[in-house]
């Protein structure tokens, strides 16, 4: 029993390591350079090159789209850069003078040849073809070993299944929803009763510290996206990316709001000073409301982060289930506040703050709000990729065509029979 207790673990860590972005990267990085090093051997003159492994530890990225976008600059500027060397050695030798014209000249001609990030590996190349003395063998030993390493590192990430890193987004935009729930229960329950104006500035601090989290996230979304391009497992990659993309917009937002909300319940606090934040019954509907909208929060993330059809019915259910229920404790709300604004004004533009807060939450959870962005923003993509692209999207268009056909023939075919 323990030795099956074990296995599982250790079948647990396997699976966990096998999807670590670093962990893949690592062991891409290291099967890419080791064999491009080895083909290099056989067809490059160079004794070690070198030129070749580098080449692919540089192209070998987590995603097949960063993959080939960095072998192409890297191909680039690579023979950008040889190029300027056998022109510069055409005419003069290696001097300070020289080498000052070649550096300049290449990270102009890497400028033009739109590198980008590898602008600096122009100029890398062509002071190392200039500083040797056989400047037509070297160059011409440098390009074919750029070229292995570079088609070596896409090769590693087509035949390796080009990983899909939708899960680890869609952990990290759970992940920050839950960070959401639980402050908004931690200044629900501090709502409740009297608040030092202390811990209300710590929970301000804390909603601003929700920002860092949104990078992070934003991060691993971006990796994400460019993991469902060009990859040959996905089929519906613009669908995935706009969902996840419109959901952490969301989020942002919802933050944005939490942290106003915190900055409102701030100065209510220092305004009441030592009095409680709500009076009566008041304090005890704000825990609620918060503690429901926490849990809508966490709802919608499951939501835009679930892909199979019959869950994410389920999840919307749900979170719509969820939001009229706060909702309804929203009116509540608003109409105690009301009456408390009517016994003494003091505080009425605080608590108007409040509701306008919750109210903008709500509506952005919203499901026929996020539907309305969904479609905005597939309408967005499609029209700039009809931009870009108008032949290959006439081409698309035109083979969509052609099968409704043959499936409209084929099922009247087979209706007749």
């Amino acid at each position: 029993m323990r030795v099956e207790r074990d296995w599982s673990a250790y079948r647990a860590r396997l699976r966990k390591w096998q999807r670590d972005p670093v962990a893949v990267q690592t062991m891409r990085s290291t099967v890419a350079a080791t064999v491009a090093y080895v083909i290099a051997l056989r067809l490059s003159p160079e004794a070690a090159p070198l030129t070749a492994p580098l080449t692919a530890l540089l192209v070998v990225q987590v995603t097949l789209y960063a993959t080939l976008t960095n072998g192409v600059r890297r191909v680039n500027s690579v023979v950008a850069g040889v190029l300027v060397a056998i022109a510069f050695s055409l005419l003069v030798g290696l001097t300070w003078w020289s080498l000052a014209l070649v550096i300049l000249a290449a990270l102009a001609v890497g400028h033009l040849v739109r590198v980008h990030e590898y602008v600096p590996e122009v100029a890398i190349s062509a002071m190392l073809v200039l500083g040797v003395t056989t400047v037509g063998d070297t160059a011409w030993a440098r390009i074919v070993e750029t070229l292995i390493g570079a088609v070596v590192g896409l090769s590693c990430n087509l035949l390796l299944a080009p990983p899909v890193w939708v899960g680890e987004a869609g952990a990290s935009i759970e992940g920050l929803a839950r960070r959401m729930r639980q402050l908004m229960l931690r200044v629900g329950e501090e709502a409740g009763g009297r608040t030092p104006v202390e811990y209300a500035a710590e929970r301000l601090h804390e909603a601003r510290r929700l920002d860092h989290d949104i990078v992070q996230v934003d991060a691993a979304l971006r990796q994400a996206e460019d993991s469902l391009r060009f990859n040959p497992r996905v089929r519906e990659g613009l669908l995935n990316r706009v969902v996840l993309r419109t959901g952490l917009d969301t989020l942002e937002i919802c933050t944005v709001v939490l942290r106003v909300l915190a900055r409102s319940l701030t100065d209510l606090a220092k305004a009441r000073d030592p009095e409680t934040l709500f009076e009566g019954e008041t304090g005890s509907v704000v825990e609620k409301l918060l503690s429901e909208i926490g849990d809508a929060v966490v709802s919608f993330a499951v939501l835009v982060t679930t892909s199979v059809s019959a869950s994410a019915e389920s999840a919307e259910d749900r979170l719509a289930a969820e939001l009229q229920t706060a909702a309804a404790t929203r009116d509540k709300l608003a109409q105690m506040l009301l009456e408390e604004v009517r016994r003494d004004s003091h505080e009425w533009q605080l608590y108007g703050a409040v509701l306008t807060e919750v109210n903008r939450i709500l509506d952005e959870l919203d499901t026929e709000h996020r539907s309305r962005r969904l479609l905005e923003e597939l309408d967005r993509h499609t029209r700039e990729q009809r931009e870009r692209m108008p032949r290959l999207t006439r081409l698309r268009e035109r083979l969509g065509v052609q099968e409704r056909l043959w499936r409209d023939r084929t099922g009247a075919g087979g209706r007749s029979s």
